[in-house]
């Protein structure tokens, strides 16, 4: 693969090693890793999961529950929405990477705090670089204040692309928000849209509905 930054931070290049390999290496990295004490309460890891070559990449906050067990991010309720969303943008779960800032699950689900991001966050970047997607979707305000390294509240960032060096940003709420607040639905289910509209991977009925709402609104 074509390297696109000019070191790893935690694992070594190796020309023509693929997105795969380097994914597995990452991942492998991380199930070692014992920087923090949300080691000591962790059932798994949770790396992330997808596809290497996507164009997309969304990027929450940190696992829960279902994820610490199973190792996969998003499979709970929120997961089970998010792939409803990814309908709305013409995506499946096979068409894009899923990844969290943070790798392991904090006690309760507790915000993240932030020498754990400063410890976990290389990881992050390294999925990043060897990915190259052309969107990352952060999603939630862990996650955008992070990639986008702003105060600004997610409320006022949502369905607003952001051009970052090769990458476009793309904040939207964390699905799990809309769970608690089903107002958020409606903003999540057009944004997902729009971004599919952006990709050409849009069903044309799904922008027809928000279309509608809108008009209705």
């Amino acid at each position: 693969m074509t390297q696109i930054n000019d070191h790893f931070a935690t694992i070594a290049f190796h020309e023509g090693e693929s997105s795969e390999a380097l994914l597995a290496d990452i991942a492998a990295q991380a199930a070692a890793c014992r920087r923090c004490a949300l080691c000591e309460g962790r059932t798994n890891v949770v790396p992330g999961f997808g596809n290497p070559e996507a164009r997309v990449m969304l990027i929450g906050e940190a696992p829960g529950k279902n994820e610490d067990l199973q190792g996969r991010p998003f499979v709970g309720a929120a997961g089970k929405y998010l792939t409803e969303l990814l309908g709305y943008a013409g995506l499946t779960r096979d068409d894009v990477f899923i990844a969290n800032v943070l790798k392991c699950r904090p006690p309760s689900n507790r915000n993240p705090r932030p020498e754990e991001i400063e410890l976990c966050t290389p990881f992050l970047r390294d999925q990043v670089r060897a990915i190259g997607p052309e969107y990352l979707v952060t999603m939630g305000n862990f996650a955008t204040k992070f990639i986008l390294k702003t105060e600004q509240g997610i409320t006022g960032l949502h369905g607003k692309p952001v051009s970052a060096g090769r990458f476009t940003v793309y904040p939207v709420f964390h699905p799990a928000a809309a769970i608690y607040d089903r107002s958020k639905r409606a903003a999540l289910e057009a944004d997902f849209t729009a971004l599919g509209m952006r990709l050409g991977t849009s069903r044309a009925d799904a922008a027809c509905d928000v279309a509608d709402a809108s008009e209705r609104s």
